[in-house]
């Protein structure tokens, strides 16, 4: 007999509902991760932090705010990095709470530790004291998450040269910095720090940015960054990073030089497999380290689920609870309906864009005749109230069937 019967590695977005789901069914669960990681990526270092991040630059620069009160209004006119980690330290600290209370009520076993697969039903649970110990589930979720990748050729040091993860890190507010990779995480921190006060200049090798999103709406946002000082570098590819005790200067293959303060790095993740021993379960992952998975999220191991940022794409917390959910009713017989391949996006840029649905491009090329509806935030009386001249909503419609093929909205309130 198994000691468990589902065996959860990692307590991410996914991991979390995955093993609370299969608890509620009256299964026995338990959860493995490292102590300074319960809640996962999204907490620690990923949405949690960097959203609450976000917040706390719109608060102390009053940047939502300058439509009302003119260009100049500052809240805080030195804000330094206590200012901003205060608020985020005290949200990650609550949610990491949250998450424990969750698992503990509903009876799900947590174990410090990481976990490596022994065989396709017992993982090797190493604890923080040194000590190993074996467990056995009937069904096993991997649920690991990722990590930034990192080119061989950078040498990171996590104060200059930095990625993602860290870039939370920093002992000041950088006067300059150069930002390497334009999607998503790229794009969200250029504009927290460009609204910082920051000189940003972002590198992407593609010839433009986010071109998963409507043009319309990221022609607007690139005009917006470039009034905070963004300078963009499309279709040029980095050669180079040097530290030098002044900063850093980037090298790119063009020839350019660009100095700054900092370098970070977003040019995209790596799943956390390596350290499982998937072979030993007869698994295997790709390049990127991520995990190929059915419509259950099976694995090529039909006992072995894989949900989140591990699988790939979308990546995003709020879709990773639903794979979790999912794959743990699956595992326990019980009839679930499977994800609708529409799912909302929402991107923490300043201002935001969240969408769903296809843009005028995607519709254009399948010669699908639409009519667009837009109806900006300047125009309505919410918009004057809350200080917010630059919202637009954008619908996408059927002039056959008045179905809505694409919404895309763009404002400086949350994205819901």
């Amino acid at each position: 007999m198994h000691d468990f019967d589902m065996l959860v590695i990692g307590s991410g977005p996914g991991g979390q509902k995955a093993a609370i789901a299969a608890a509620k069914l009256g299964r026995r669960v338990a959860v493995i991760d490292r102590p300074d990681m319960v809640g996962g990526v999204s907490i620690h270092t990923g949405t949690i932090p960097s959203k609450t991040l976000r917040e706390a630059v719109l608060y102390l620069t009053g940047l939502s705010q300058r439509d009302l009160y003119g260009q100049s209004y500052r809240l805080k006119e030195d804000i330094t990095v206590a200012d901003l980690t205060a608020r985020t330290q005290h949200v990650v600290s609550r949610e990491v709470d949250v998450i424990r209370n969750q698992l503990s009520r509903n009876h799900v076993s947590l174990f410090a530790g990481t976990g490596r697969f022994v065989d396709d039903h017992t993982v090797a649970l190493l604890e923080v004291n040194g000590n190993e110990r074996l467990l056995s589930a009937e069904h096993i979720v991997i649920a690991t998450g990722t990590r930034p990748a990192r080119p061989a050729t950078v040498e990171f040091d996590e104060r200059t040269i930095m990625d993602s993860d860290n870039v939370l890190n920093l002992e000041q507010v950088p006067r300059s910095m150069v930002i390497v990779g334009a999607g998503v995480i790229g794009m969200e921190y250029a504009s927290m720090f460009a609204a910082l006060g920051s000189k940003v200049t972002v590198v992407e090798q593609r010839p433009g940015m986010l071109d998963f999103c409507d043009v319309e709406v990221i022609e607007s946002l690139k005009y917006h960054l470039r009034d905070l000082a963004v300078t963009f570098r499309f279709g040029e590819t980095v050669a180079a990073v040097e530290r030098h005790p002044r900063g850093t200067l980037t090298v790119l293959e063009s020839g350019k030089k660009i100095p700054a303060d900092a370098v970070m790095y977003s040019a995209g993740r790596q799943g956390l497999t390596d350290d499982l021993d998937l072979d030993k379960a007869g698994l295997t992952a790709d390049r990127r380290g991520r995990i190929k998975v059915d419509e259950h999220y099976r694995t090529e191991v039909p006992h072995i689920y894989a949900v989140g940022d591990v699988i790939g794409f979308p990546a995003l917390a709020a879709t990773s609870m639903e794979q979790g959910r999912t794959a743990a009713y699956h595992a326990c017989g019980e009839p679930v309906n499977r994800m609708h391949d529409l799912q909302p996006i929402g991107i923490y840029t300043i201002p935001e864009i969240s969408f769903i649905g296809r843009t005028e491009d995607q519709l254009t090329e399948d010669s699908i005749p639409f009519e667009v509806g837009i109806s900006r935030y300047r125009e309505l009386a919410r918009g004057q109230i809350i200080g917010d001249s630059h919202g637009m909503l954008k619908l996408l419609v059927s002039p056959t069937t008045a179905s809505c093929s694409g919404c895309t909205a763009s404002v400086r309130a949350p994205p819901n």
